[in-house]
């Protein structure tokens, strides 16, 4: 019965899932399939297999807070419900799975709007990697006839950033593709950076793919705004009780599939830019401080911290 759950749990690992949202979207889906499907006798039984199905989601990825989130709070549904057949207990699993996706669009298109504000005609925006969120922003700017450019880092050793270019172009919007270690030479040359995020911390920091803080110190340096453009839902509550967000850590065959041996290949997916770096979390409240990532979270999604 779990078997859509390990198969979109290797898509993950493979990363034939791609970014934060669509990871979680995907896992909403494996465990609303899941539910449709089950052969589950009792409510103990489908329990039981929701609980299973969200440990093999997790260790996915670890970098996923987002993912998190989204299967917590559904499986929640059916553990404060006091049904007990489990046809009922199933369309609570699916109403809360088709609510919860209506409210993480309705969040990006509410960001979008929120950030297209900060988009001025004839700029050059830069960003890294790649992010859904960060693409239906600059996709509603050109929607709204605004006129700029974007520059994007390959982004290795994935190549991430070669999705950004090719949605701008598809777009419409002139693109500059560049490897990520020339950001500093072409920083004073743009507008704005904007960035997704993976994760957030009770601190304030942000988790995105690796290179992100040190585009973010070059942006500190270069005086340019740096903005991250994400849902809140990517805030990860355990950063409040002492743990650090966990940095996934890949395999070397995605820098170097045949090294001279004895050599060490390190391949960190993410890396941790500090809020001092940050200009401002573009979200579906507002543009927010880093600083006040935890309030913001505790007004608008208060069940995360139970």
């Amino acid at each position: 019965m779990l078997e859509p759950i390990r198969k979109t749990a290797e898509k993950i690992k493979r990363l034939d899932i791609q970014g934060a949202r669509n990871v979680a979207i995907a896992s909403i889906e494996a465990i609303e399939t899941l539910a449709k499907e089950t052969k589950a006798r009792n409510r103990k039984n489908l329990l039981k297999q929701l609980s299973e199905a969200k440990d093999i989601l997790f260790a996915s990825r670890e970098t996923e807070p987002l993912m998190r989130n989204a299967v917590r709070w559904v499986i929640s549904r059916v553990e404060r419900s006091s049904k007990e057949k489990v046809g009922e207990l199933t369309e609570i699993v699916s109403s809360a799975s088709q609510l919860f996706l209506k409210d993480l669009e309705d969040s990006k298109d509410r960001i979008a709007e929120i950030g297209v504000r900060r988009i001025r005609d004839n700029s050059v925006i830069f960003t890294h990697c790649h992010s859904s969120t960060v693409t239906n922003l600059l996709k509603k700017a050109k929607e709204e006839g605004k006129s700029f450019e974007v520059v994007c880092t390959e982004s290795r050793p994935v190549f991430q950033g070669r999705l950004t270019a090719k949605e701008m172009l598809d777009y419409g919007v002139n693109t500059t593709l560049i490897v990520d270690s020339a950001a500093r030479f072409f920083i004073n040359q743009v507008d704005l950076v904007v960035v997704g995020a993976d994760a957030m911390t009770s601190e304030g920091n942000i988790v995105n793919k690796i290179g992100t803080s040190m585009i973010a110190l070059v942006a500190y340096e270069a005086r340019v705004p740096f903005y991250v453009v994400s849902e809140l839902l990517k805030f990860d509550p355990v950063t409040m009780y002492g743990d650090y967000e966990k940095i996934e850590e890949r395999s070397s065959n995605e820098v170097w599939e045949n090294p001279p041996k004895k050599l060490i290949v390190r391949n960190p997916a993410f890396d941790v830019t500090r809020r001092d770096f940050i200009h401002g979390i573009i979200c579906e409240e507002g543009i927010i401080s880093p600083h006040s990532i935890i309030e913001v979270m505790q007004r608008k999604y208060p069940w995360v911290f139970e």
